[in-house]
């Protein structure tokens, strides 16, 4: 990250207090490209595996300037090809979309995923035909590997992009 122009985004953990963001995020607008907003019940076991992730975390991202809760992402272990990757993902609200924050978030969650080691590689996998997280990969400095079969959620198979940052070389 280019240290004369520092960050407009800051990264909380996430905390038990933090379960209304997840309701937010659970919109319609904003689970389009995820299968559907979930029920309350798998919006709570979310949250419990947020609280509970032993490798990883998950954040709410925060405005530096004003200090609203804009948003969240986290990187997690996934299971991929021959190895163990970390993952990660991300949600801006509606209202702070469009402001180049999920790239500096997805920027600020790669240098987490570093500074925690284990696994090389930071992976994105949305979906194929989601522009602007596509756009989000491209801005965060992700390379493109490719179109994959994805499954999420559980049971439900999408066209995804596989997008990826070398963790060793940056």
């Amino acid at each position: 990250m280019d240290i004369t122009h520092p960050s407009r985004v800051g990264l909380e953990p996430w905390s038990e207090g933090d379960f209304w963001l997840l309701r937010r995020n659970n919109a319609p607008d904003m689970t389009e490209h995820l299968g559907g907003p979930e029920t309350e019940e798998h919006l709570l076991a979310r949250h419990r595996r947020y609280l509970a992730l032993e490798r990883g975390q998950m954040y709410r991202v925060v405005s530096a300037d004003s200090g609203d809760t804009v948003g969240s992402i986290g990187f997690w272990e996934r299971a991929w090809r021959a190895g163990t990757v970390w993952e990660t993902g991300w949600g801006v609200l509606p209202e702070f979309q469009g402001r180049g924050i999920a790239a500096e978030a997805a920027r600020a969650v790669a240098a987490a995923a570093r500074a925690a080691g284990r696994h090389r590689y930071l992976h994105a996998f949305p979906s194929a035909d989601h522009a602007a997280s596509n756009a989000v990969c491209r801005r965060a400095g992700f390379e493109l590997l490719g179109a994959v079969e994805f499954e999420y959620p559980k049971g439900s198979w999408l066209t995804a992009h596989d997008w990826r940052i070398d963790l060793d070389g940056v």
